[in-house]
């Protein structure tokens, strides 16, 4: 039997002065939670990327062991950067698409205010 669980966000919410909480839509069990749904596409794209960033850390590793020029890791960093922001932006089109639909289209005012509250915060924290 799975059950949902409360995801406290950083930060206070301005709308609604106080701390966030959201009842997510996705799924808790004995792995942890998991998502509502998860897009095949998404997911393999994802998991792509993350191979060719894995190899991306393992060249600036070498980099930074051969000494080589500064500002040529620094562009390799922020080609690495990038990268995971795609991914980013996958996840959270994959969540806006599953989860947080979900959680909104509930009817319940509490659920629906959490994720209003939750997106909010992902949006200003992490996809700048």
């Amino acid at each position: 039997m799975t059950a949902k669980t409360a995801i406290p966000m950083r930060g206070r919410s301005k709308e609604h002065g106080h701390s966030s909480l959201a009842n997510c839509a996705c799924e808790s069990g004995s792995g942890g939670r998991k998502a509502a749904g998860v897009d095949p596409e998404l997911k393999d794209a994802n998991q792509k990327r993350l191979r060719r960033i894995e190899g991306q850390i393992r060249g600036l590793q070498k980099m930074v062991e051969e000494d080589r020029y500064c500002a040529d890791i620094i562009t390799q960093v922020a080609s690495v950067q990038e990268a995971l922001r795609g991914v980013a932006r996958n996840l959270m089109k994959n969540h806006l698409r599953h989860c947080a639909a979900k959680a909104l289209r509930s009817g319940k005012k509490e659920k629906t205010e959490a994720m209003y509250d939750e997106l909010l915060e992902l949006i200003y924290a992490h996809l700048r």
